[in-house]
């Protein structure tokens, strides 16, 4: 995507990465449309505005898609930002399948959902984007967020194909590949000292934008050690390293090691919405 000159639409901008992103969007011109369950906590700026969105509601998605189309016809970019992470244990039935399905109606149907009912207009714009986003756990998993992992692997071959389809037309499509960045995605994540600051990774995935618009992935420099572990055939070093210094799976196991349930200490409270 051009770096100015848009009206691009952020599904879970009010907070998190999307708001840190739409900031700096609006801050370079473009007209910056924001959703979330509480629209009234989008960032405070004259060029963004605010849809009342639930990206695990179907109805809420075609409601708000046909709202920011009617008010803005000439969105021409589509970052689906919104999803949640959950801790979940694998080795017994009701310590996922209720987080693993509410991880994939956000974070897979979700993304899928906004671009059905985006993806005709956007092809009538002369220039216009689709930005997925996955995560450097789409290459690498950590292992107390299975089906968060499994649900950016799928939004990372989702992008590599939407792309096939969409070849020699209007719409390109782009994956920004977070690595752990501090954000209240999951308890402490804010404070982790080994994860990216929001704004150094905001600030970097801006400036990679502007040097190259047509990228196909929007690395920052700190998602290499787990985006390319396979390629480098590191792989099961990263793993291990990953997890080794992970916090959650760190409290985790201390849980498992008591006979306590590895995931409820964060399942208590994590996976806040990054569209609340």
């Amino acid at each position: 995507m051009q770096i100015t000159g848009n009206t691009i639409f952020i599904p879970g901008g009010t907070r998190g990465i999307g708001a840190a992103l739409a900031v700096r969007l609006a801050d370079r011109g473009n007209i910056v449309i924001v959703g979330g369950r509480r629209p009234e906590s989008a960032p405070a700026h004259p060029r963004i505005h605010a849809v009342a969105l639930d990206t695990s509601d179907a109805a809420s998605i075609e409601r708000a898609s046909a709202e920011v189309i009617a008010a803005h016809p000439d969105v021409n970019v589509l970052i689906a930002m919104a999803g949640i992470m959950r801790a979940e244990d694998w080795t017994r039935r009701d310590g996922f399948l209720a987080t693993a399905e509410e991880i994939v109606t956000m974070n897979v149907l979700g993304p899928i959902r906004l671009i059905a009912g985006f993806v005709e207009h956007l092809r009538t714009r002369a220039d216009a984007t689709i930005m997925t986003v996955s995560s450097g756990l789409a290459f690498a998993p950590l292992r107390v967020t299975p089906t968060y992992n499994a649900s950016k692997a799928a939004m990372h071959m989702l992008s590599e194909s939407l792309r096939l389809q969409l070849a020699g037309t209007s719409v390109r499509v782009q994956e920004l590949v977070p690595p752990a960045v501090q954000t209240d995605l999951m308890p402490g994540h804010a404070e982790n000292p080994t994860a990216m600051p929001l704004d150094a990774f905001a600030d970097e995935v801006i400036a990679l934008i502007e040097a190259d618009p047509e990228a196909h992935e929007i690395q920052v420099e700190r998602v290499g050690f787990l985006r390319y572990g396979e390629a480098r055939g590191d792989y099961a070093q990263v793993v291990q390293a990953l997890n080794a210094s992970d916090p959650h799976a760190n409290r985790a196991a201390d849980r498992a090691s008591l006979g306590e349930d590895p995931g409820e200490g964060l399942r208590a409270t994590a996976g806040t919405r990054a569209g609340a």
